[in-house]
């Protein structure tokens, strides 16, 4: 009796431990009713000064709106003076005798002028200390002592909003945002947080890795990174610059979509025959053959160092390839006076880039490895800031596709992946890292499984659609994968509309311009030709339109 009876127990926990096996995988859940979440965000955000003579005491230096409305400086005389001041020496002292020296203190001394509350000294600290806006300091105080679940009964993704100079350190930052996310555990009586982290504030989430590794860490989210490096900043800095009037348009055209300026069809047909006849790429090569190569190192040092580059927030954007180059530029060779003089700053820069930068594959994973849930959000469709020489890659306008995803494979925006090479990738079953517009694999990035994409979208706005991904991802009660969600990793965003749907062949095509290598770089004489005269043409139109509003206005004026 007791040989059945042995049998029977047996069989029942055999089934019994085989049952998980056959089982369907429960629905995904969120556990955000227990974790709290901390969103880190970007630049752009007020900074204050202390200022007695200023209500409340202290006065906001800097905000992103004024700078775009260049409200810095409301007299038009002093922006005269200021250009006087610059070309002077520019023509006297540099065209004239060849010493640029004075042109660069002067270039430097100006712009630095404009830029001198927000600018930060030759250490990388603020001059005028260092603090967020009034309201956005409260709400760091509040969040790190109060328990913000409330009768809601949940944790909302943006409940702890942390708010920093983003100017500074990503290393200082993170040790800023350690004491805060220990204040939120305290009040939530929680053991993690899952971080948001979004744009410069991803380079503050792992420089916290770095420094503190990841258990604090239930979830990770990083979202329009540029962490990887953004073009943008990376070769304009190494001087890697060259002037597309194609890609220049398709800029313009981008900028009319998001309502940002309007020009008017005579200036993009004026910028396209200025390219189309060779005339921009002949003034370009003269320029470079001239002068650029000779000026270039202590403009773009001039530039950088009386505005945004003694910040090093935005020295953690250079990347690797860069990144020496954009050292040299900046702060001449190795034992330069201007080496010396910025010894602090660039200890900081230095520092992070050696211990973040290149690390950044063994950060994440650590986080992974951990068993932090990861989501990684990126974008594309829109033209990269057209003064690169990487003026054709996929890009979000600040940061390359390849980038923004820790590797993603891209085409152009002139072309796609080949057809051989995504059969290849079928074959292999990664059929589904593919984009409908074959223009993206996202196989080859770190996460592959937990990376998505949106197409449309640009750098500095993130969606409802976007938000809600990410806190899903990032509070779930297991890692989700792309397979987790109806449309897979690709989505397409309409800006005006704020709807977010899944890529298909049919919605693929976002582009507010068309980008046609045979239009744009035509090959042989005959081409260029055909190419020339039809921009030239478009362009006479435009004029004759132009010239027809002026003489319409004319006649509209009154009798005196």
């Amino acid at each position: 009796m007791k040989k059945p009876l042995a049998f029977l127990l047996t069989l029942v926990m055999l089934l019994s431990l085989c049952v998980p096996a056959f089982a369907e995988e429960q629905p995904l859940g969120r556990v955000n009713d227990r974790i709290p979440t901390v969103l880190i965000t970007g630049d752009g955000e007020p900074i204050v000064i202390p200022d007695e003579t200023a209500e409340n005491g202290e006065r906001v230096v800097f905000t992103t709106s004024r700078f775009l409305s260049m409200d810095m400086d409301s007299s038009g005389d002093g922006i005269k003076q200021s250009v006087i001041n610059v070309l002077k020496p520019f023509f006297a002292e540099g065209v004239l005798r060849g010493n640029w020296e004075p042109y660069y203190e002067h270039l430097e001394k100006e712009i630095g002028d404009l830029f001198a509350e927000v600018r930060l000294d030759e250490n990388g600290n603020a001059v005028g200390g260092t603090n967020v806006g009034g309201w956005n300091r409260w709400v760091n105080w509040y969040n790190a002592n109060n328990d913000n679940k409330g009768d809601k009964g949940y944790y909302a993704y943006d409940d702890y909003h942390f708010w920093y100079d983003w100017r500074l350190d990503p290393m200082e930052i993170a040790v800023q945002l350690h004491d805060y996310i220990q204040g939120v555990k305290a009040v939530t009586h929680s053991d993690q947080v899952s971080l948001f982290a979004s744009c410069l504030g991803s380079n503050v989430a792992l420089a916290y890795l770095k420094l503190y590794g990841p258990d604090d860490f239930y979830g990770l989210g990083i979202d329009a990174t540029v962490s990887s490096g953004s073009e943008f900043m990376s070769e304009a800095l190494a001087g890697d610059v060259k002037l597309d009037g194609n890609a220049i348009n398709r800029f313009l055209a981008d900028g009319m979509y998001f309502e940002w300026f309007n020009p008017s069809d005579f200036i993009t047909d004026t910028i396209d025959l200025a390219e189309k006849s060779g005339l921009l790429d002949g003034v370009s090569k003269a320029i470079r053959a001239t002068l650029f190569d000779k000026v270039s190192a202590g403009m773009i040092s001039a530039i950088a160092l009386g505005s945004f580059f003694t910040m090093p927030c935005y020295w953690a954007c250079i990347d690797d390839e860069h990144f020496d180059k954009a050292l040299n530029n900046v702060f001449g060779p190795a034992g330069s006076e201007k080496r010396q003089t910025y010894a602090g700053l660039i200890q900081k820069i230095t520092k992070y880039h050696e211990e973040v930068m290149k690390n950044l594959p063994a950060l994440l994973n650590s986080a992974k490895d951990s068993g932090a849930r990861i989501c990684v959000l990126a974008k594309y469709g829109l033209q990269q800031l057209p003064i690169l020489k990487s003026n054709d890659i996929i890009s979000d306008q600040f940061a390359s596709l390849h980038k923004a995803t820790f590797g993603a494979t891209t085409s152009t925006v002139y072309d796609t992946l080949s057809e051989e090479y995504i059969d290849a990738r079928i074959a292999e079953g990664k059929g589904k890292y593919i984009s409908a517009d074959k223009q993206v694999d996202t196989s080859t990035c770190l996460f592959p499984d937990y990376t998505w994409v949106i197409k449309g979208a640009n750098h500095t706005v993130r969606s409802n659609w976007e938000n809600d991904r990410i806190y899903t991802v990032i509070t779930a009660d297991r890692q989700c994968t792309i397979d987790d969600f109806e449309g897979g990793a690709f989505f397409v965003y309409d800006w005006k509309t704020d709807i977010t749907a899944p890529m298909t062949p049919e919605n693929c095509h976002t582009e507010h311009w068309t980008a046609d290598k045979d239009e744009d770089n035509p090959q042989g004489i005959f081409a260029k030709l055909r190419v020339a005269i039809a921009s030239f043409l478009r362009w006479c139109k435009s004029l004759y339109a132009v010239i027809q509003a002026k003489l319409a206005e004319k006649q509209a004026e009154p009798a005196a």
